[in-house]
């Protein structure tokens, strides 16, 4: 035995003093990998809507249903099924409509009880005791821990059963232990949750999706472009502080920043007040159906215009700072004929769809005013301390990555930059030439030295980086050639609007290139998927591309995009029988979802079945389960043999 092999036995045999103690947990670790695996639920391309996304959450993209079905066939109606439903995903405020109408509460009491209990037998069955014990709510762990635990020792278990609902009943805790089971259910019905990407932007409540994702059970996140805007933001970054407030501005969602984050946006207002008031800012009409009154539909377009003009210029800025990125031909504002109210653009000259730029010096276009100055300096220092916004920025990043494999499927939101002939396309950056995985993966570091590296000159690389991945044609998370906000505001001409996708998406269904990815992120291609959104499904195109190997699963939860989708989004179950993907049709509202028990319509169809069930045994945790099961047997072997004395 090693020095280093003796000195970790050591260490293990301080928590396994035992032989009996040793083997105790090798049998349990072995029990462990023959149980089914746990249900993984993917969700992508949130942005902001929030009431979608938690009823999709509540309800495990129709997981819970399946539960349901499982447990009562057909010995329940559609109608109890629907209703049993609708109080597992919102029991408290389904607890309110219930006592308005229920004449005998107590024989429903009985009844919803019985019922919870019995779907909570049938999802924690997949689930060691102590693994079920964790995530018992604490003031009813006993109690459930006996509903739901067989008790084969006992002659009359129904009588048992009983008296313990009866009681629940009898001292007015039927409510409360009912929110409690409904609970329950939701957790135990998905075992982990992927987000792949863009929780931010265009909705109103990225910040409430954000608290909620803080006290999920098991999640990782896939930073999308919209995230890493934001944790740029979060980081102090000007360019990326002004793209935020632009698209906060631009869908009429200010108070995400206001009211969510707390942000102060005064300063920013009455300048943009003072700089465009005789201006219609017509070219920054809002998005999105708002209440706001006349007065702040004025102030919200001003602001847009204001925040885009210095938007242009620091990007302008960062351009000109860092050539390196080989973002020149993104340099406009000196293209412009003030005079003429034109711009050259590849050598053919547009018209100006507005000419109004108090702000801009036509001599040094990139330079802000010093009212400016002042104005950025001030959110600055606001976004940098925002401890809310400095909490979720935390939680990205302890939880999330540009990347992952997790049981053999690679999950990202956006691309691998690839050349036409399908070959993984070369970045240079800082001096280093990257691609594929190697490009993920230094960009990951880049955005942590952003907020964590000493060295000035680092972090301020690794900040500058967050507002490239956001709009480079080099960023695996942009995947096109250009962003062409500039000309969508200021152009009328169509063909200057247009932003030419990455190789990658019309090669994604060439099976060559996709087993290239995943040989290149060391997965074997006859048994993986790429999982990414990013780009929204239209109406008429197909998530599932390459033979299945891949899945798209942006299919439109943004209310800005289900015009193009006809849908609401895609979501994905990965369970020990397969994957089920799941269309969604428009949430209506929570409220709706209360009062008339209407679920999201939603069709689901097996992308991949398993041909045997799988187990613990066959996924990530299942490797390492196997690990430590080694690692204990060597401890083992190492007190049989008497290498190591047991510490009795």
């Amino acid at each position: 035995m090693s020095n280093l092999e003796e000195k970790y036995l050591e260490r293990l045999s301080e928590e396994y003093p035992t032989i009996s103690a040793a083997s105790t947990e090798i049998i349990n670790l072995q029990a462990i990998l023959n149980l089914p695996k746990g249900t993984e639920h993917f969700l992508t391309d949130i942005h902001g809507e929030y009431e979608a996304f938690l009823h999709v959450l509540k309800n495990g993209s129709g997981s819970v249903k399946r539960k349901i079905d499982e447990v009562f066939g057909n010995t329940l109606s559609r109608k109890d099924k629907k209703a049993l439903a609708t109080l597992i995903y919102y029991p408290k405020e389904k607890l309110k409509e219930i006592g308005k109408i229920e004449e005998n509460m107590a024989d429903w009491y009985k009844i919803t009880l019985y019922r919870l209990v019995e779907i909570s037998k049938h999802v924690a069955e997949k689930y060691t005791r102590s693994k079920v014990r964790k995530a018992l709510p604490q003031d009813f762990a006993y109690i459930i821990e006996e509903l739901i635990t067989e008790k084969a020792e006992l002659a009359d278990k129904e009588l048992y059963y009983n008296e313990i609902v009866n009681t629940i009943i009898r001292l007015d805790r039927a409510e409360p232990f009912i929110i409690a089971l409904s609970e329950l259910i939701q957790r135990l019905t998905v075992d982990h949750l992927h987000i792949i990407g863009d929780i931010f932007d265009r909705g109103p409540g990225p910040h409430i999706i954000m608290d909620r994702l803080l006290k999920y059970h098991s999640v990782d996140i896939q930073w999308g472009n919209h995230d890493v805007l934001w944790m740029g933001a979060a980081a102090g970054q000007k360019a990326c502080i002004a793209n935020v407030i632009r698209n906060c501005a631009r869908y009429a969602n200010l108070d995400v920043l206001e009211d969510g984050y707390g942000i102060n946006l005064l300063p920013l207002a009455t300048f943009a007040n003072q700089a465009y008031h005789d201006d219609p800012c017509e070219c920054f009409k809002l998005r999105g159906d708002t209440d706001y009154n006349e007065l702040e539909v004025e102030t919200d377009v001003r602001i847009h215009k204001a925040i885009s003009i210095i938007q242009f210029k620091l990007e302008g800025q960062m351009i000109l700072q860092n050539p390196e990125f080989k973002m020149e031909s993104r340099l406009l504002l000196d293209k412009i004929d003030y005079a003429k109210g034109t711009i050259m653009l590849e050598g053919r000259e547009y018209a100006l769809l507005d000419t109004y730029f108090p702000t801009i010096d036509p001599q040094n276009p990139y330079a802000l005013t010093p009212e400016e100055e002042d104005i950025m300096d001030r959110l600055e220092k606001a976004f940098l301390g925002c401890e809310k916004l400095q909490e979720h920025a935390r939680f990205l990043l302890t939880k999330g990555s540009l990347y992952k494999v997790y049981n053999s499927n690679l999950l990202y939101h956006g691309c691998i930059p690839l050349n036409e002939d399908g070959s993984f396309k070369e970045v240079t950056l800082f001096g280093k030439k990257l691609s594929g995985k190697s490009l993920y993966e230094k960009l990951d570091s880049y955005i942590r030295k952003g907020f964590f590296a000493l060295n000035k000159k680092d972090r301020e690389n690794g900040k500058n980086i967050m507002w490239y991945i956001w709009q480079s044609p080099d960023s695996p998370l942009f995947g096109k050639d250009k962003m062409t906000t500039f000309e969508r505001y200021f152009i009328k001409e169509k063909e200057t609007h247009k932003e030419t996708k990455n190789a990658y998406y019309r090669l994604i269904e060439n099976e060559e290139v996709v087993d290239s990815i995943f040989r290149e992120f060391g997965l074997n291609e006859n048994e993986s998927h790429i999982i990414n959104g990013h780009v929204p499904v239209k109406k008429g195109e197909k998530p599932v591309k390459c033979n299945g190997k891949v899945l798209i699963i942006d299919g439109g939860f943004s209310k800005a995009y289900q015009k193009e989708t006809g849908i609401a989004g895609y979501t994905l179950i990965y369970n020990s029988y397969g994957l089920i993907l799941v269309a969604h049709c428009p949430f209506e509202s929570a409220e709706k979802a209360i009062l008339d028990e209407s679920d999201i319509h939603s069709e689901s169809m097996t992308v991949s079945r398993t041909v045997s069930r799988k187990c613990v045994g066959d996924t990530d945790i299942g490797r390492e389960i196997k690990e430590n099961i080694k690692d204990l047997e060597k401890l083992l072997e190492a007190y049989r043999c008497g290498e190591l004395s047991e510490r009795v």
